[in-house]
């Protein structure tokens, strides 16, 4: 129980559809105990005995999404492809509420076009793609960045990845830390954050199911990195309306107000 753990400990929830390695043999190959399983391990290969994994799937009863599950998560990560209108809306909401009240939220991949995804960045989040095992190269463009923390180089390679290219609809990124170059001549904001409320959301490209990106060391650093960044920071969140009657210093004015006007009709 969540209860139990330290308090510094980090939460953290994998949230998978989990349809692909279960159908596709290529798939299934790859991952096959999912690639939620791949990045958990990284995960607490990375932290050891500072984190705390939960899963949850598309199939489980609110997706593994409950309101007591999302009380207890820190970090949310999500990938999604195959059956992002199937997440439920009420979910989504639940979902939204939580990064606004400071729970961090990473999307991997094709969760470019989940439905909580969409509904944090207020865009369509579409973008070009070609599916041809090209080379991607992800250079660093902001070496600073703690999210790239402890990468080698300026850049690493994927031998084989499915093509993201511009444009790519969505908000300025607040914070740009990679970009992707493809073998097929396009280019690509790989690795982007954003504040929304009181949480921090991550997006990173790198990892088409049918690619053994997820095994790549540096996508797993690059990870775990975007775990430990978009973990809450502390505080209040103030984003619900508040009728602040008494004032901290006099006010010399004599004003009566017509509650009607703040009644829906």
């Amino acid at each position: 129980m969540a209860s139990a753990l330290p308090p510094e400990t980090l939460r953290v929830t994998i949230w998978n559809e989990f349809i692909h390695e279960q159908t596709v043999d290529q798939v299934r190959q790859i991952y096959p105990s999912g690639i939620h399983a791949v990045i958990a391990a990284a995960l607490e290969a990375k932290f050891g005995t500072e984190v705390c994994v939960r899963i949850a799937t598309l199939a489980e009863p609110e997706h593994g999404l409950t309101y007591a599950v999302l009380a207890e998560t820190d970090v949310l990560l999500w990938w999604g492809h195959a059956a992002h209108d199937r997440v439920e809306d009420d979910i989504v909401q639940r979902v939204h509420e939580r990064v606004l009240q400071g729970m961090g939220f990473v999307a991997l991949h094709s969760a470019h076009a989940s439905k909580i995804f969409r509904r944090l960045m207020g865009t369509s989040c579409m973008l070009r793609w070609r599916e041809a095992a090209e080379k991607e190269r992800v250079w660093v463009i902001d070496p600073g960045h703690p999210i790239v923390s402890g990468l080698r180089d300026e850049w690493f390679e994927l031998p084989n990845s499915e093509m993201y290219g511009e444009h790519f609809d969505i908000p300025a990124p607040e914070e740009l830390f990679l970009v992707s170059w493809f073998e097929g001549g396009e280019v690509f904001r790989s690795g982007c954050a954003w504040r929304r409320g009181k949480g921090r959301v991550v997006y990173l490209s790198p990892g088409h199911e049918t690619f053994p990106i997820y095994h790549n060391p540096n996508m797993q650093l690059l990870i775990a990195n975007a775990v430990r960044y978009a973990a809450p920071t502390g505080g209040m969140y103030l984003g619900q309306g508040r009728n602040i009657v008494p004032s901290l210093s006099p006010i010399s004015a004599t004003h009566v107000v017509d509650e009607n006007l703040h009644r829906a009709k």
